[in-house]
């Protein structure tokens, strides 16, 4: 019987996408001004534009969650899960799609103010959510754990 190496703990998902949208919160207060200077728009207009505020911010918690799942599998599928190699990860994760993706689009659009904030913001948030989903293992019942070890052992004498 072949077991699956990737077991998504979604509290782990959970609680990655839970801290990487309220660190976008906090980036992107902290960065209002420069990114309203870099979208060429202001609160106002964004506020009035008949878009329901909660569309992006749905959106922004949805996606969050589906890096993290991402992640997390990238995680249990090359190597130990750790937070460190979480980190690992969700930088390397970051380098090849986000920083990629970004650099073309933001060359193009000739705005290199928001490529900082965007990307930066993603580098940091890929990274904690490495840390999360990376650290987070799922326990596993004592007594079942004693079954796989000693079933292992049996397995390993033959």
């Amino acid at each position: 019987m072949s077991q699956s190496r990737v077991q998504l703990n979604y509290w782990a998902i959970l609680a990655a996408a839970l801290a990487t949208f309220f660190l976008e919160a906090v980036w992107y207060t902290a960065f209002q001004k420069p990114w309203l200077q870099g979208i060429a728009s202001t609160r106002e207009q964004l506020m009035n534009s008949g878009v329901s505020p909660a569309l992006p911010y749905l959106t922004a918690f949805a996606m969050a969650a589906i890096i993290a799942a991402a992640i997390s599998c990238t995680v249990q599928l090359t190597g130990p899960q750790t937070a460190v190699r979480g980190i690992r990860v969700g930088a390397a994760v970051w380098a090849s799609f986000v920083f990629t993706t970004f650099a073309t689009e933001y060359a193009f659009e000739v705005k290199p103010g928001l490529f900082g904030i965007n990307a930066g913001f993603w580098l940091i948030g890929m990274m904690l959510t490495g840390a999360i989903v990376g650290g987070w293992r799922r326990k596993t019942p004592s007594g079942l754990r004693a079954v796989v070890t000693e079933s292992r052992a049996t397995t390993a004498s033959k």
